[in-house]
């Protein structure tokens, strides 16, 4: 996975405190949960960016994902805090990837990386065909660079 600094791109982060219905028998967060926090930091990022929900409604646009690649690193547990950091990896004309990592703050040992995610999106317009990505998505998720 390529990083946001040699990307040259910013950075969203969301904050999430694992609570007792995420935890799996094993006492660890369910890896299906994961999938919610990359979710929810990704609606995030593009709220960031400019980009807020209801404008996909207005404008009948929707954001199919279509390929998700995720790599468990290590285990969260209840109560534990997460940084989910999202970043735009690469675009293509009706298509998008955004590259997310989740990070857990050790204190003084420093933060351990949880989990790390590629996420590819599809644009769909209200014909329900793929559509060109925004311009003003590209810039806002780049920071303006091409």
């Amino acid at each position: 996975m390529r990083t946001p600094a040699a990307l040259d791109v910013p950075v969203a982060e969301t904050t999430i405190t694992v609570r007792s219905p995420e935890i799996d028998s094993f006492g660890h967060v369910n890896h299906a949960v994961f999938l919610h926090y990359f979710e929810h930091a990704r609606f995030e990022a593009l709220e960031a960016a400019g980009f807020a929900w209801p404008l996909l409604q207005k404008n009948d646009w929707q954001i199919y994902v279509v390929r998700i690649e995720v790599d468990y690193v290590a285990q969260a547990r209840r109560g534990d805090t997460l940084r989910i950091r999202t970043w735009a990896d690469s675009f293509r004309r009706t298509a998008m990837v955004l590259a997310q990592e989740i990070v857990r703050d050790n204190g003084l040992e420093g933060p351990t990386v949880v989990a790390r995610a590629r996420v590819h999106a599809v644009w769909i317009g209200p014909d329900r065909k793929p559509m060109r990505v925004p311009e003003f998505v590209r810039a806002g998720l780049t920071g303006g660079a091409p």
